[in-house]
C-alpha cells in the first residue's frame, strides 16, 4: 500500500513539474513574440521616416537619383523581408544606402541648415536607437527561451511539445564594415 502512495506521489510531482515548465515555455516564447513585435515596430518608424527624408535631400540634390533610389529600393527590400535573418540582412543593405545619403546631404550647407531635414535626421537617430534597444531585448529574450528549451528536464518534452530553438537577429558579415562612399 505505501509503495503505491510513493508511486502516486511521484506521478502527482511529475505532473505538476511539467505542467509549470510547460506554462514557463508559454511565457517564454510569448516573450519573445512581443519583443521581436517591437523590433518590427521600430524598423517600421524607421521605414516611415524615411521618405520624409528622402523628399527633403531630393529638393535640394535632384542630380543625386542614384543614392536616392539605392534608399527607396533598400526600403522596399526591408518591407518584404520575412524572420530575424532576413530583416537583418535588408536592415544592413538600407543602413549603407541611408550612409550614402547623409554623407551626400553633407555636401548641401542649405539642406544641412533646413529645420525638416535636421528634425528627419534627429528622428531617425532616435529611430535607430530605439531600433538597437528593440534587437538587444530580442535577443535576450531568445537567449533565455533557447537556454531554457536545452536545459533538464525541459529538454526532455520542449521539442516533443514542439517547442525549438528562435533565432537571433545577427548583423551581416560586412556591418562591422565602414560603409565606403564614392560620387
Amino acid at each position: 500500500m505505501k509503495g503505491w502512495i510513493i508511486v502516486g506521489i511521484v506521478v502527482v510531482l511529475l505532473v505538476v513539474t511539467g505542467i509549470g515548465g510547460y506554462n514557463s515555455l508559454v511565457s517564454l516564447n510569448e516573450n519573445i513574440n512581443g519583443r521581436w513585435a517591437q523590433v518590427e515596430n521600430q524598423l517600421q518608424r524607421r521605414a516611415d521616416l524615411i521618405p520624409n527624408l528622402v523628399n527633403t535631400v531630393k529638393g535640394y540634390a535632384s542630380h543625386e537619383q542614384t543614392a536616392i533610389k539605392e534608399v527607396a529600393d533598400a526600403r522596399a527590400k526591408l518591407a518584404g523581408a520575412q524572420g530575424p535573418a532576413a530583416k537583418a540582412e535588408a536592415n544592413n543593405n538600407l543602413n549603407g544606402a541611408l550612409s550614402r545619403l547623409l554623407v551626400i546631404a553633407e555636401n548641401y550647407p542649405n539642406l544641412k541648415a533646413d529645420q525638416n531635414f535636421r528634425a528627419l535626421q534627429d528622428e531617425l537617430a532616435g529611430t535607430e536607437n530605439r531600433l538597437a534597444v528593440a534587437r538587444k531585448d530580442y535577443n535576450d529574450a531568445v537567449q533565455i527561451y533557447n537556454a531554457k528549451i536545452q536545459s533538464f528536464p525541459t529538454v526532455i518534452y520542449a521539442r516533443m511539445l514542439g517547442y525549438g530553438p528562435r533565432e537571433y537577429f545577427k548583423a551581416a558579415e560586412g556591418a562591422k564594415a565602414v560603409p565606403k562612399v564614392q560620387f
